[in-house]
């Protein structure tokens, strides 16, 4: 449900937050400085994080099989040696079948502890290998049809009414939108909270700020609610005083625009700002040529992904059971490698889950179709298990919504008992 505001309103909750200023100096050196107001309902679920990984991770080369000699004979230059190798850059063991890319490394006590878990053969049915197609499809939530304009987020947060009137319902971190979230009620694209300005260029944020006003002299409704809700976002956004956010739990951020945002996504967990749905991009994964092995381009990619998740992890520490995070990508890569010593668009990947209400027992489930070449999907690791079965797991039973046929309209999801209730 959407709550509108008007302009009266919207100056009496500016004057409110204006006026817990001084009652802030009293804080310990960072606490959610929304607390005094309350103005927010919590999610009725879980936070959603989603990462998207655009462009086509090899997932192959993340959650190895390294049990299938098939693997090893498509990829004589690409391939990470077992773990029982003596190569000092191995795979990490999960399960005996499958090892974790050592770039990953800083996952792998998360997988121990059973807060993380793969699954494999997985993806979107729709056989294109088209990037900005594949994209649009899985953010969409439908399959091949080009007339569901709004994303599976958006329509999560659309469906499950829970009257909050945050203008923060969700974020999404990047210069868009992402299209997961299009449509969806009380969302904003901020590149940083940084550039929205808790100690930046205060000149240049007070420009914005009063080009955005300028807007209210305008006469065109939507364009006036436009203005009001984007202020108040980042209204509530420089209220969090993310500058003084101190991580918890001895949590380090690596100093990366993917950590950053995860960092700037705990800052607003934390201050209760109403916050339910977070997105985040990491892209760069297109690997055509010199994809590297345990370095090079999917390396750093992975060191990346690893060490902003891991850090993000132990600050949540206890919160994480009120946290999920799904990572995905529009497709995987073909099974054999390529003569640049890189791979090209495949079929089937893996997704990953990070949440406090795991219910599988294994670090990777999967349906598994094999390597073999006659069980190959044109050269690709088949598809076993539609991602819509996770994501609708995710939105039924963590996020506590059970409108599944409004967010993935006309489809019905098998179940996989991959979450906890």
């Amino acid at each position: 449900m959407t709550t509108k505001m008007t302009r009266r309103q919207w100056l009496r909750n500016a004057g409110i937050v204006s006026g817990l200023a001084a009652a802030e100096l009293a804080l310990p050196e960072w606490m959610p400085r929304l607390a005094f107001a309350q103005p927010y309902n919590d999610p009725k679920g879980d936070v959603l994080i989603s990462i998207f990984l655009r462009g086509g991770a090899d997932s192959l080369n993340m959650i190895v099989p390294f049990a299938e000699d098939a693997y090893y004979a498509a990829r004589p230059r690409l391939a990470i040696a077992r773990p029982d190798a003596s190569d000092d850059n191995r795979l990490l063991n999960l399960d005996g079948f499958f090892g974790l890319h050592p770039a990953l490394g800083a996952l792998l006590p998360i997988f121990q502890g059973g807060q993380m878990l793969a699954v494999h053969a997985t993806g979107s049915p729709h056989e294109t290998r088209s990037h900005f197609e594949a994209m649009d499809f899985m953010e969409r939530g439908e399959i091949g049809d080009y007339t569901m304009t709004s994303g599976w987020i958006a329509r999560h947060l659309a469906s499950l009414d829970i009257e909050n009137p945050s203008p923060v319902r969700g974020i999404g971190w990047g210069t868009a939108l992402q299209q997961s979230l299009v449509g969806a009620p009380s969302t904003i694209a901020m590149q940083s909270i940084i550039d929205y300005h808790l100690g930046g260029d205060a000149q240049l944020a007070e420009q914005m700020m009063q080009s955005l006003m300028g807007l209210y002299q305008l006469e065109t409704e939507s364009l006036l609610e436009t203005a009001e809700s984007t202020h108040a976002a980042i209204s509530v956004v420089q209220s969090v005083g993310y500058d003084n956010y101190i991580p918890q739990n001895g949590a380090e951020y690596p100093q990366a625009p993917f950590a950053m945002a995860l960092r700037q996504t705990a800052a607003l967990i934390r201050a209760d700002a109403g916050l339910e749905a977070s997105c985040i991009d990491l892209g760069g994964w297109d690997t055509h040529a010199n994809q590297g092995t345990t370095s090079g381009t999917q390396s750093n990619l992975m060191a990346q992904l690893a060490q902003g998740l891991a850090a993000f992890h132990q600050d949540m520490g206890t919160d994480m059971s009120k946290v999920t995070v799904v990572i995905m990508s529009e497709f995987g890569r073909r099974v054999e490698e390529n003569g640049s010593r890189g791979t090209d668009h495949g079929h089937g990947g893996a997704m990953l889950l990070l949440s406090g209400g795991l219910n599988a027992d294994v670090p990777v489930f999967a349906d598994w179709p094999t390597l073999a070449p006659d069980k190959l999907d044109n050269g690709d690791l088949a598809i076993t298990i539609d991602y819509r079965d996770v994501l609708s797991e995710v939105v039924s039973k963590r996020l506590k919504n059970p409108a599944l046929d409004q967010v993935f309209p006309g489809y019905t999801a098998s179940s996989r008992e991959l979450l906890a209730t």
